[in-house]
């Protein structure tokens, strides 16, 4: 195959690409674009000058406005007029940028100090836009003159514009500290902004005194600058964060609302606010204060209503009667926009980089441009008072030969040649001769040249001024002092914000917000939980229920009340009564996953209603594999309920089985095989939340506990089997053994389809006496039936009540039984048993002939017929 012959055109494009095209990185090329990006955003867009206070954007803005002569005693212009002036001119972005900005620096609830005096619709505190640049008319406010006074003596830098046709200042002479008095916030590439307004007033002062004493100690500053002067006013707390702030340019404060309350009736209070904090949306906090009300997170609020107007802002808020007014300020100042925090960043440019500073390098900066400032403005004075000098020096040099340097003029050819006779002849300077020249003939009076001479002295008097400000620094600040102070009384207003040293912690007790009623509350084995008022309860046949669930828990119950849902995998849920959902009692209820986040495999095994943490009982839990413990009442108190707490601490492969309340002298544990145990409570040590607990019975293999309760001597008390029987026995039959012990057994082994203890309750006299309800749940099923139903016969098995797999079992509390003073137990260190030291389990035993040992229970005096 032939090879193709280079060309001549071939080499050109070579010799081309290898002189234009460059190979980079494209992660440099980025970066490096990035970079410039970057900068030109931070120093030419989004962060204000430590000098003036203003962004590139504001800056241009004043600085059109005042080129086109729109001053505060003007008539008003077009804003759309203004913003094509600074677009065409000096901002190269689009119209809305430029007029929002305008917009902003108009509005009295934005800046402290407005720099634009705007007529018409120029947006409001609720977040109203303004009108169409079309629509309104601006000028330029006395505050903003100050900001550009003596901008036209070459006080400051100018640049070219961005097509060279225009010159732009870079700094405006700023005759207040600006930065300070309005802040600023604004975002950029790594850096962020965020300066509150100050007083103009206490800003002004802290100016003087830093010249007067440039080593001021920060504290000395502090006394003179309290803090924010927001233009919403409202209090701000926390002077140490403000302090922290002043110093160094970071710190925090909370801002909350001005209120004050109002009797509309006796006993019937009105909540008003008239100061909202710093940028928080009117409108927005109205809404949210009433979603409040309409949601019945907070019953005591009948209306709110808006009744701003020109008089000032004003929100009303009506109590019902009786309705404690402070805390519903509290509530609305933690749960709304009436109290904000506000986080200070001061963030400037300073010698053309971002710095963050506090207040005291940041007024140094403004005092160095105003040096730079002045001294610029008296040269260029001085320069325009020996320039006229030269002049009057001149005119009162012709008035002694006036005659004769008419009759040059007039013999002169033209004006050049008039200039340039004057000078050979009397030594006039080509400037001298040149207002000779032009000079009208009245001025040649005598009561003219005597006002030249008064003029003469006074440019005398001036040059010696101004030569005294640039030659001695200290007439120089006196004279950066002088104008402060004048801008201090002349636009300086008093403070609006309030300020308070400490941040006002606020606890809310929501129980307050709550109305103590008396409802029901359903919950289910499954783990469906409802709230229903009596009305609903009473007025329903039968709960709203899924397939094959049933009632576990149903009371009623007190709103301000809480339950505590224990669980098998050894935790519980702290539920208060009033944040379950109203639901009628036939609705099926909220699933408690939705509530609180539980695990696949958990599920409640116990509910208990408590109205007060703060007596001193005590809880009996018992798992699976034999383990038992106490724990206090009160221990079970806690304020954040999000997730299940952990009540106690589970081996592998156990569960919790049973739990109890209201300890009695004796506890009772069963075992599935049909094993009791009764020891004394003292024995059972008391732990907290997160310890496993003790062995409480002993267990062979095969077994497990199957339920643990307090009981008194005299009590009886029903178990559950497996196959729905239910049988009754006496606490004082039960030997009294040590904890850790087998017990005797009460069921008899059967070989095929034994029974199994599945569940049991306490029975006192008292609860036979009332004929309290029982409530037996199965796999599939749940019943409630009065105790009298619940036959007592003597056979071994009891009395089938249920076919399915029976589970749980409960004698209700009878509302007249006396509660006995509890047994105190004292908390100890986990007890660890060694094998070596275990005992076996006692059971009665009788020795007969034949030497065979024969094992006796109490089974042995019953039929055997097996119902």
């Amino acid at each position: 195959m032939a090879v193709k012959k280079s060309t001549k055109l071939d080499k050109k494009l070579d010799s081309f690409v290898a002189e234009k095209v460059q190979t980079i990185k494209l992660e440099d090329i980025i970066s490096e674009r990035f970079g410039r990006y970057s900068k030109y955003i931070i120093q030419e867009r989004a962060l204000p000058d430590a000098r003036d206070g203003l962004k590139p954007v504001q800056r241009r803005i004043l600085y059109a406005m005042q080129q086109m002569g729109i001053f505060s005693n003007k008539s008003y212009k077009k804003s759309a007029r203004i913003a094509g002036e600074v677009m065409g001119k000096y901002h190269p972005h689009g119209d809305s940028s430029i007029y929002d900005a305008m917009v902003r620096l108009s509005q009295d609830f934005k800046m402290r100090v407005p720099l634009i005096d705007m007529h018409g619709n120029n947006g409001s505190i609720d977040g109203d836009s303004a009108a169409a640049m079309r629509y309104t008319e601006t000028r330029l406010s006395k505050e903003a003159e100050a900001l550009l006074a003596d901008i036209d003596k070459r006080t400051v830098n100018f640049i070219p514009n961005f097509d060279d046709e225009e010159l732009e200042p870079t700094v405006l002479p700023a005759k207040f500290p600006n930065l300070l008095v309005n802040g600023a916030m604004g975002i950029s590439a790594g850096y962020a902004t965020k300066i509150p307004p100050h007083n103009l007033k206490e800003v002004v002062k802290a100016t003087i005194a830093l010249i007067d004493e440039p080593d001021m100690p920060f504290s000395k500053m502090a006394r003179i600058i309290k803090g924010p002067d927001f233009p919403t006013g409202g209090i701000v707390q926390g002077k140490e964060g403000i302090q922290s702030a002043l110093k160094t340019g970071a710190g925090k404060v909370i801002v909350r609302a001005k209120t004050m309350t109002e009797e509309m009736a006796k006993n019937q209070d009105r909540i008003v606010v008239t100061e909202i904090p710093y940028e928080v949306n009117k409108a927005e906090l109205v809404k949210s204060i009433d979603t409040l009300r309409v949601n019945n997170s907070i019953d005591d609020i009948l209306e709110i209503r808006d009744e701003t107007d020109q008089e000032g802002l004003r929100i009303a808020i009506d109590l019902r009667k009786g309705a404690n007014a402070q805390f519903i300020i509290n509530y609305l100042l933690k749960n709304t926009d009436l109290q904000v925090s506000y986080n200070y960043n001061m963030v400037a440019i300073m010698n053309h980089r971002p710095v963050l500073v506090g207040v005291i390098p940041l007024l140094k900066t403004y005092i160095e441009h105003q040096k730079e400032v002045i001294t610029n403005r008296s040269n260029f004075e001085l320069e325009k008072a020996l320039k006229r000098q030269h002049i009057v020096e001149g005119l009162i040099k012709m008035v002694s030969v006036v005659d004769e340097v008419i009759k040059i003029i007039r013999s002169s050819k033209n004006k050049a040649d008039s200039k340039e006779n004057l000078c050979k002849r009397f030594d006039f300077t080509e400037l001298q001769a040149e207002a000779i020249v032009t000079l009208q003939l009245y001025r040649l009076s005598s009561t003219d040249i005597l006002a030249l001479e008064e003029e003469n002295r006074k440019l005398d008097e001036k040059i010696k001024e101004l030569n005294e400000i640039l030659t001695n620094e200290k007439v120089l600040l006196e004279v950066i002092k002088g104008e402060l102070m004048y801008y201090h009384d002349t636009l300086g207003t008093p403070r609006l914000s309030q300020i308070e040293e400490e941040i006002e912690n606020i606890k809310i007790d929501e129980t307050q917000l709550i109305t103590d009623e008396k409802v029901v509350v359903g919950i289910t084995k499954d783990g469906y939980v409802k709230r229903s008022s009596l009305r609903s309860y009473n007025a329903s046949n039968l709960p709203g229920l899924k397939e094959h669930d049933a009632i576990l828990y149903e009371e009623e119950v007190q709103t301000l009340d809480t339950l505590l849902l224990f669980t098998n995998l050894g935790n519980y849920i702290f539920l208060p009564v009033h944040k379950i959902d109203d639901q009628k009692w036939g609705d099926l209820g909220t699933y408690v996953n939705n509530i609180v986040t539980i695990s696949k495999d958990e599920k409640i095994i116990k509910v208990y209603c408590i109205s007060n943490f703060k007596v001193n009982l005590n809880l009996l839990l018992a798992t699976k594999q034999g383990m038992m413990k106490q724990v206090k009442l009160e221990d079970l108190e806690i304020s954040r309920y999000s997730k299940p707490v952990r009540v106690m601490k589970l081996s592998k492969d156990d569960e919790v089985v049973s739990v109890d309340m209201n300890q009695k002298n004796n506890i009772v544990v069963l075992s599935q095989n049909g094993y009791a145990l009764r020891f004394k409570t003292e024995e059972l040590p008391l732990y907290g939340l997160t310890a496993s607990g003790v062995k409480g019975i002993a267990l062979s293999e095969n077994d497990s506990a199957s339920v643990a309760f307090y009981a008194k001597d005299s009590d009886e008390f029903y178990f559950l089997t497996n196959r729905g029987h239910i049988i009754k026995d006496n606490v004082y039959e039960l030997p009294v053994y040590s904890r850790y012990r087998k017990g005797i057994m009460i069921l008899e082994r059967q070989k095929t389809n034994p029974h199994l203890v599945m569940s049991a309750s306490r029975l006192s006299k008292t609860q036979t006496k009332d004929n309290v309800a029982i409530r037996i749940l199965s796999d599939k099923t749940g019943l409630l039936m009065p105790l009298s139903e619940v036959k007592y016969t003597p056979n071994k098995f009891g009395k089938k009540i249920i076919d399915e797999k029976g589970y749980y079992i409960e004698v209700k509390n009878s509302i007249n039984e006396e509660l006995e003073e509890p047994i105190i137990v004292t908390k100890k260190e986990p007890i660890v048993i060694k094998k070596q030291e275990e005992k076996a389990p006692i059971v009665e035993e009788v020795l007969v002939k034949k030497e065979k040992k024969i094992r006796l229970s109490r089974l042995d005096l019953f039929d055997d017929d097996d119902l």
